[in-house]
């Protein structure tokens, strides 16, 4: 069966949306991986596409999409893949517009599908869109019914509903159908950013505090607890309470938002990070990619760490793989006043410690190490993300 009438009413639907895209006034970077690339034709066949379009990109092949989102992700076709392709493509609109904040407004959007293809497919066909703007994050995401459409049908809803994507970034209300049965419903998220999560993707400010007296003065953290937190576990229960006990301080926790291997967090998955957290636990949101980074926001603090977060400390490849810009960096830190609470961790058939790590001076003289006989976890969030998919 047809998934979606090709008539001359259903074109003309098509191009007078894109004809509104390119009329709204926003600039935008698109990227389409596994479908949706029809989205892009639409566009850039339908004239004005110079007024609204920056750069398209179809990042096709496995390794091409990890270039894109500047690492591996989980999953190559899920919502937060799709969400990740458009904050790397918000980025890039950032870049190509200049970074003028009294430009027109930019927007990144991306869609990243599975369909039907010339061999069978195990999995279901899905399609996941993402959308980043200065001020929101939304997804959209749509398991498709196998068998009831052709590829090419399937590459039609893929397009259209990008194309509906576009179109709400842009601030217009028109919308195409996308041609879905009842039973192929449409999961949509959305988050606007509360002013301060804005001026930190923005990079206007440093850091943002959350939780306990959020928004209030307070005195500088002595224990920091960094991490991705992808998800919390007790794991991290454990090493902040034993933290707490050892160096007798509160733990305030730190996730930046900016991260050396991959796009920012954008306002969905900062608002899934801090929602793990009670209320009264102040977590920090930060641009502090790395520990000396780190040390700059919080002098004097001693930062909780899992012996594999210490080994990549001690790695120059972080630093240009340049041995005396690590000792540099190494030698701020300790200038700051910072040290590093280790834990071991498990890695794959061992458990590593501190003292299995090759540590030079002065990184070497900042460690202070939790005995393993008072914490040993095996758990990772790595491993609770594996066993979620």
């Amino acid at each position: 069966m047809r998934g979606i009438p090709d008539d001359p009413a259903t074109q003309a639907a098509d191009e007078a949306l894109a004809r509104g895209i390119h009329d709204a006034g926003t600039r935008l970077v698109l990227a389409a991986a596994g479908g949706g690339s029809g989205a892009l034709a639409r566009l850039l066949q339908t004239p004005g596409a110079s007024r609204s379009v920056l750069e398209a990109v179809v990042p096709y092949s496995e390794p091409a999409l990890i270039d894109w989102l500047g690492g591996r992700p989980d999953q190559f076709c899920s919502e937060p893949t799709g969400r990740a392709m458009a904050m790397a493509a918000y980025l890039r609109a950032v870049r190509w517009a200049g970074g003028d904040p009294a430009g027109p407004p930019l927007a990144g959007a991306a869609c990243t599908a599975s369909l039907a293809s010339d061999r069978p497919k195990r999995g279901p066909h899905r399609i996941h869109v993402g959308c980043q703007t200065a001020d929101a994050t939304a997804s959209w995401s749509v398991e498709l019914v196998k068998g009831r459409r052709t590829r090419a049908e399937e590459e039609q809803v893929a397009a259209r509903l990008f194309l509906n994507a576009i179109a709400r970034a842009c601030g217009l209300t028109q919308r195409l159908e996308p041609g879905l049965k009842e039973d192929e419903a449409v999961a949509e998220r959305f988050v606007t950013a509360p002013p301060d999560w804005r001026e930190l993707l923005a990079g206007r400010v440093a850091m943002a505090r959350h939780g306990a007296a959020s928004g209030a003065a307070s005195p500088r953290p002595r224990l920091v607890f960094p991490g991705a937190f992808h998800p919390l576990h007790h794991g991290h229960r454990r090493m902040a309470e034993l933290a707490r006990q050892k160096l007798g301080a509160p733990v305030e926790f730190e996730i930046s938002v900016i991260n050396v291997d991959k796009p920012p967090l954008d306002f969905i998955e900062m608002a899934n990070r801090l929602g793990q957290f009670a209320p009264e636990e102040t977590v920090w949101l930060t641009r502090a990619a790395t520990f000396e980074e780190k040390s700059a926001q919080f002098p004097g603090a001693t930062f909780i760490v899992g012996a594999d977060t210490l080994r990549r400390v001690a790695d120059a490849r972080y630093h240009g793989r340049d041995p005396a810009a690590w000792r540099a960096a190494m030698e701020r830190i300790a200038a700051r006043g910072c040290r590093f609470l280790v834990f071991g961790r498990r890695q794959e058939d061992r458990f590593l410690r501190l003292r299995d790590l090759d540590l030079q001076p002065p990184l070497k003289e900042l460690c202070q190490e939790v005995p393993y006989d008072e914490f040993h976890e095996d758990i990772s969030s790595t491993e609770i993300r594996r066993r979620n998919r």
